[in-house]
């Protein structure tokens, strides 16, 4: 089987899946195979602490089940089970939440993060926290969205449009990130819409994944099997 790096939504929308799946597709010009898959076992959508927590376990299953894996990619903001897959397999795991702050942090000096609720944001900043990236964050601010509402398009660019004015003009955010793996097919036009470096998760996720397989870089070097037993 030839090597691929597994990207996984933890959460059991297959839209969502489908518009990772398109967001990574100009990554696929760098030869390694991208596979985007559904955990039929997540929530419809991944809105609170609670909902991540109960993702770790099944993916991690899903993961180990994947032979042909040259790394994976945790494509849900908030990064739920990143360090968990981590100890699991010696293989390259990326979450996209910890690389679009990366990314973001190279585009410019302060970050803002549009969020689908409320709900969300806190969990958001324990992350940020822990990343030590606080004096960099603009702010977040949540749409008022459901993950299933985002595949309305109209509605879900607007929100996104308004919410990014304010990071803007009023917190001073000059780059921003989708703060949901379903907003991946709006990144483009928000970019257009606002005039700042928009930051689409999965997509960076997956391109600093490709890096590390190109590079045998790993999170562990000590001999661990690439699966648990």
């Amino acid at each position: 089987m030839e090597p691929t790096l597994i990207v996984i939504n933890p959460n059991s929308s297959q839209s969502v899946t489908d518009g990772i799946d398109s967001a990574v597709e100009p990554l696929r010009r760098f030869g390694v195979p991208i596979r985007c898959l559904t955990l039929a076992e997540g929530p419809p959508g991944i809105e609170n602490q609670r909902q991540a927590d109960l993702t770790i376990a099944p993916m991690l299953r899903l993961a180990a089940a994947q032979g042909d894996a040259a790394g994976y990619v945790v494509a849900c903001y908030g990064d739920p089970g990143l360090h968990a897959l981590r100890d699991q397999t010696s293989l390259p795991v990326v979450g996209i939440q910890e690389a679009s702050v990366m990314s973001a942090l190279s585009l410019g000096q302060r970050f803002g993060v549009i969020s689908i609720l409320a709900a969300s944001i806190p969990r958001h900043m324990r992350a940020f926290g822990a990343m030590g990236v606080m004096d960099r964050l603009a702010g977040d601010r949540a749409l008022g969205l459901g993950v299933l509402e985002l595949a309305d398009r109209a509605t879900t660019l607007n929100a996104m449009i308004a919410t990014g004015q304010r990071l803007r003009d009023e917190d001073g955010a000059d780059v921003l990130i989708t703060g949901c793996a379903g907003m991946a097919y709006l990144r483009g036009p928000l970019e257009d819409a606002l005039g700042l470096p928009v930051v689409e998760p999965c997509q960076v996720a997956a391109s600093q994944a490709l890096g590390h397989i190109a590079l045998n870089l790993s999170h562990r070097t000590d001999g661990t099997p690439t699966h648990a037993e």
